[in-house]
C-alpha cells in the first residue's frame, strides 16, 4: 500500500458507491458551510456598520426599512395620543420591522445548526458501512484475515468520519459565533430604535411648544 493511496482524493476514488456518495455529500455540506459563514459574517459587518452610522446621525444604509417604518409611524396622527404614546408606537413599528429584517439577514444560520448536528452522523454511517464492507469483501475475496488485507478499506472508511467532522466543526463554530453576533446586533438596533423614536417625538414636542409660544 503506497502513501499516495491514503490521499483524500485517492480514498474517494477507491471507495465504494455508498462511500463515494457519503463523501460527496459531506464535501458539498462543507462547501455550503463556508458559503453560509461568509454570508453571515458579511451581513453582520454591514448591519453593524449601518447601525453605528445611523446612531451617529449618518446614512442608515441597510437599515433603511427600519427607518422608513419609523417615518411612516410618525406621519400617522392618532387623535388624543400623547407624545409618550406616539413614541412607543413608533418604537413598536420600527421594532417589528427590525425583527423581520434581522430574521431575513440571518439567512442560512439555521442551516449551519443542521449541518453541525447531522454531518458527524452521516460521516459515522459512512465509516460503519466502509468498515463492514472492508471486512466482509476484503476477507471474503482474499480468504485472509490479516490486517493488511483490510487496512486500506478501513482507512477509507475512517476518512468518512474526517469528512463529517470537517463539515460539522466549522458549522458549529460559525453557528455559535454568528448567532451571538446577531444577538448583539439586535441590542444595537434596539438602541438605535429608541434613539430614533425619541428624536422624532422630541422634534414634534419642540414644534408644539413653539406654536404655543407664538400664539
Amino acid at each position: 500500500m503506497d502513501h499516495t493511496s491514503l490521499s483524500p482524493l485517492a480514498m474517494f476514488l477507491n471507495a465504494g458507491p455508498v462511500g463515494k456518495f457519503v463523501m460527496a455529500l459531506l464535501l458539498m455540506a462543507s462547501v455550503w458551510t463556508w458559503v453560509l459563514i461568509v454570508e453571515g459574517v458579511v451581513a453582520v459587518n454591514r448591519i453593524s456598520k449601518a447601525t453605528r452610522s445611523a446612531r451617529a446621525g449618518g446614512p442608515v444604509d441597510v437599515l433603511e426599512p427600519v427607518s422608513e417604518a419609523g417615518r411612516e409611524a410618525y406621519a400617522l396622527d392618532l387623535p388624543d395620543e400623547s407624545n409618550g404614546e406616539k413614541r412607543e408606537r413608533i418604537a413598536e413599528y420600527m421594532s417589528r420591522t427590525a425583527r423581520e429584517f434581522l430574521t431575513k439577514a440571518e439567512g442560512g444560520l439555521p442551516n449551519l445548526a443542521v449541518i453541525s448536528s447531522v454531518a458527524p452522523f452521516i460521516g459515522l454511517f459512512g465509516t460503519v458501512w466502509g468498515i463492514y464492507h472492508a471486512l466482509v469483501a476484503g476477507i471474503a475475496q482474499s480468504q485472509d484475515t490479516s490486517l493488511a488485507v483490510v487496512a486500506l478499506g478501513i482507512a477509507e472508511a475512517l476518512a468518512a468520519t474526517a469528512y463529517g467532522l470537517a463539515a460539522a466543526i466549522p458549522a458549529s463554530i460559525g453557528y455559535n459565533r454568528i448567532g451571538s453576533s446577531f444577538s448583539k446586533l439586535g441590542q444595537e438596533v434596539a438602541h438605535y430604535i429608541e434613539d430614533e423614536a425619541l428624536r422624532m417625538t422630541s422634534g414634534a414636542s419642540a414644534k408644539v411648544r413653539s406654536h404655543k409660544e407664538a400664539a
